[in-house]
Formats: C-alpha cells, structure tokens, sequence
C-alpha cells in the first residue's frame, strides 16, 4: 500500500510505523539485557540505539525514529507523574525538602556558572545541570524537549543522558560506602542517597542495598526530585524563550506558554494525590511510562553516534562530574550541619 495513496492522518501515521517499531525492538531487546544480565536498562537503549545509527538517514524510517524520541518521550514524561503524590511530598518532612530544593537551585546556577568558565554554551550548562540535580536521564529528555532547537541539541542531549547514566550507576556503588564511613544513621542515609543520585532505579538499588528504612527514605527523596521536574522545566521554558534564537546555531525559538507534557505531568500528579487512580491503572501508567521513556531513549541513540560524541572533548565530560561532585558535597555539607555533628 502506498502512503500517498490513503488520507493524510493515515498517510502520517503509516510513515512513522517502520521508524518506531525499529525503536520499540531496541527497547525490548536492551530491557531484556537489563533484566537477564543486570545494568541500566536505559544505558542499553542508547548503546544499541547508537550502533543503528545508519537507520536514522533511511527515509523510510526517519519519520518514526523522529516520533519515537520527541512525542513518545513527551508522553512517557507526562506518565511519570502517576508515581508521586502530595502525601509523599509531605511526609519527608521540611528538611528534606529544603535540602532537595536548595540543593537543585545549587546545582542548576553552578553548572551555569561551570559551563561559562570551560566555555562551553550555556544550554549545555543547563541540560547537564537539570539532569544532575533533578532526575537523570528523565530530566535530560524533559528539558531538552523545551530547550529551543539547534543542531547541537540532540547530540548535548544523548552525551547528557549518558553521562548521568553512567556516573548514576558508579554513585550507586560507591555513595552506601561513603555514607556508612561518615556514620550517617538510616535516615540520613536515605536523604543524601536520594538527594544525589541522578535516576530512580539507581536510588532504590543503592538504598534498599543499605537498608529498608533507607531505602524507603530514599525513594521518597528521590520521589521529590522528581516532582520538581514541572516546575524546574517551567522555569527553563520561559528563560530559553527569551534567549532561543540567540542561542548559536538555533533554527527556532521555544515556544510561548506551557508544553502539554508538563501540564499532564502536573494534573496526573494531583489526580493521583486524590488517590482516585484505581492501582491497576497507576500501575500500568509507571510501566507505560519506562517503556515509553526507554523507545525514546532508543530513538535519540539513532539519531546520534560515537563519531559525533568524540567531537564534544573532555570539556562536557568534565562539567558533568564537577556538577555531580558539587552536588553530592552541598548535600553532604546541608545534612551534617542539620545533624549538628
């Protein structure tokens, strides 16, 4: 059947099928790495994403790819909102959250601040600074869907993605160590875990690795994090609206008012605080939501390379780890002094 053939609904929709069943194959093949071989299922996406990388020039696959990694990660965004509710916001009481809070506001300014002094452009600043304080992978695609649109973009975004994924993994083996030398008790524990390491997975592994009290704490830290992701992309939305079409190499500016993606994320959160979302349907709104999340990962891996990363040098490399450092030091710092020790 030609496209050209049927009513132009159908004629788009039959276009994006080739693109986005490639993506939704690399999704369940890097899952089922993931779960028989253990690793970030996401890491997975993007390797195996970046090795089809060929895929993303056929025409006939284009249309689809592209689909998979902007509306499918919008929508798995907007779905993350069926994991929070307001009761878990205040039942970590106010220390936590002004840690959380203060400590993203932190993070945020100085990965600015950072990226100006290694010259690098202050979206890339941006993108790696929101992904580290907020929530890793989840808030790298999140902001980057705001950000206005260069060619750089997607290549900042994949490095991004990657690089918080990977030094995620690595905090996830090494903070339960530091945490158990300074002689945090399970609390304390659980409040910097989540704090700092960047994706879910990752907290809940490193928490529950130390305790269950821990890690409870911690995934509800790590919870708050993400909750912040609607307003923190709110606020990036209206800054590059101002500076979009400065921004070197940018075809358009972001667009005025609100994505749809951050409203269903907001409404999603406050309907779900009601507690009127059956279980069986919250439930399946998460797993819709990692799948989603995890295809849109896929796609963004093909439309980048490792020819294309290698062209980034160390100076992206090192803005990450700098940013991830300072944020681990300002949590430390905020729980000793609450702790008074």
């Amino acid at each position: 059947m030609k496209a050209d053939r049927l009513p132009p609904p159908l004629a788009w929709a039959w276009g994006i099928v080739p693109g986005l069943l490639i993506c939704i194959v690399i999704a369940f093949a890097s899952t089922f790495v993931s779960e028989h071989y253990g690793g970030p299922t996401l890491l997975y996406a993007l390797l195996l994403g970046m090795a089809f990388f060929y895929l993303s020039k056929n025409p006939n696959a284009s249309a689809g790819i592209q689909f998979g990694s902007r509306t499918v990660l919008r929508l798995g965004v907007a779905l993350l909102g069926a994991r929070i509710t307001l009761a878990q916001i205040i039942e970590l009481g106010p220390a936590p959250i002004l840690i959380v809070i203060g400590s993203i506001i932190l993070t945020i300014l100085f990965g600015r601040f950072v990226a100006t002094l290694l010259k690098l452009e202050r979206g890339m600043g941006l993108l790696t600074a929101g992904a580290t304080a907020i929530c890793g992978a989840s808030a790298a695609l999140a902001i980057s869907a705001v950000m206005p649109k260069h060619d750089k973009l997607e290549r900042d975004t994949i490095f991004t993605v990657i690089a918080v994924t990977a030094l995620s993994t690595l905090a996830m083996i090494i903070y339960p160590l530091i945490v158990d030398a300074i002689g945090f008790d399970n609390t304390e524990k659980g409040i910097f875990i989540g704090a700092t390491i960047h994706d879910v997975a990752q907290v809940v592994g490193a928490g529950y690795m130390v305790s269950d009290e821990t890690g409870d704490v911690a995934t509800f830290t790590k919870l708050l994090r993400v909750a912040m992701l609607a307003p923190v992309v709110l606020i990036f939305a209206l800054v590059v609206a101002r500076w979009g079409r400065g921004q070197v190499g940018s075809t358009r500016g972001a667009r005025a008012g609100l994505p749809w993606f951050l409203v269903a994320f907001v409404v999603i959160v406050a309907i779900n605080s009601f507690g009127v979302i059956p279980a069986p349907v919250q439930d399946g709104m998460v797993v819709m939501s990692r799948w989603c999340l995890v295809i849109a990962i896929a796609g963004l891996g093909m439309k980048s390379s490792f020819q294309e990363m290698s062209v980034l040098g160390w100076r992206p490399i090192a803005l990450v780890v700098i940013e991830t450092l300072f944020l681990a030091g300002l949590v430390l710092i905020a729980l000793i002094l609450e702790a008074g020790l």
